[in-house]
């Protein structure tokens, strides 16, 4: 198995248990369940830089990727900077995630959420809501897009926005209605290597009506230049700022040098 049919295969596991420990019904009558989400949408498209910058302590890839900062200090720090939306890995085994960790940033920041996880179950999306999400994360490259027009259609009826994660030309054929974004991933999920040029290659192929936004290996602010000249109007950026001993002050500096930059 690669990677990600790993990941696959402890989430399906993962899934069965919290079903059981968490039924959907407690999931509905959570405190955060009903709340108004934020629009991560209207967030980029009146920021300057579209910055969504994750909390991410661990990769397949990396291994430990920074241990020793609190998400709340983190997340703090990156609506501080300035950040379009936060991103939060939610998956345990793989990444270190804690669904805590959104419930945390939830009563921390006033910004959209995003959560990162990889969502194969319809469970997961009212899971999601429960924990103040605002926007979840659908990746082609393990769903059907019959699978992708059922959970995007669910979490619409609850009020989450949706990123779809693409990395080739054969999943943009996966690319469905109530869909709002459209995310490149320029790392392959199967084996984590990363190659900077799978965004400029695929963005004239997606369809014009969705924002774009590129994902992984963002470490330079010329990246991003290149990327918006392009087109592109988000940028998920999570290894480069929690490489660092202070991640949100890393941002902050990233942000304002991009911010001179563009103007």
């Amino acid at each position: 198995m690669n990677i990600l049919e790993k990941i696959v295969f402890i989430k399906q596991k993962e899934i069965y248990s919290n079903k059981i420990a968490h039924p959907i019904k407690k999931l509905e009558n959570s405190s955060l369940f009903e709340r108004k989400t934020l629009s991560l949408v209207k967030n980029i498209k009146k920021s300057h830089t579209g910055i969504i910058a994750e909390f991410k302590c661990k990769s397949p890839s990396k291994g430990i990727i920074n241990n020793t900062v609190s998400v709340e200090k983190v997340v703090k720090d990156y609506e501080s900077a300035g950040v379009s939306g936060v991103s939060i890995l939610t998956d345990k085994h793989f990444f270190s995630g804690l669904n805590e960790n959104l419930e945390k940033s939830r009563s921390i920041v006033s910004i959209p959420i995003l959560r990162k996880d990889f969502i194969i179950d319809e469970y997961q999306i009212i899971e999601s809501k429960s924990m103040g999400a605002d926007v979840i994360l659908l990746i082609a490259g393990i769903l059907s897009k019959n699978q992708i027009k059922n959970f995007s259609k669910m979490a619409k009826s609850i009020d989450l926005e949706v990123i779809i994660e693409i990395h080739n030309e054969f999943e943009i054929d996966k690319i469905t209605e109530n869909l709002d974004i459209v995310g490149v991933n320029n790392r392959n999920l199967q084996t984590f290597t990363v190659n900077h040029n799978n965004c400029l290659n695929l963005f004239s192929k997606i369809p014009n009506n969705y924002i774009k936004i590129a994902e992984s290996g963002i470490n330079d602010i010329n990246i991003i230049l290149k990327l918006r000249k392009q087109g592109f109007k988000g940028f998920l950026i999570g290894e480069y700022f929690m490489k660092k001993k202070d991640p949100g002050k890393t941002c902050k500096y990233f942000i304002d040098s991009l911010l001179r930059k563009i103007e």
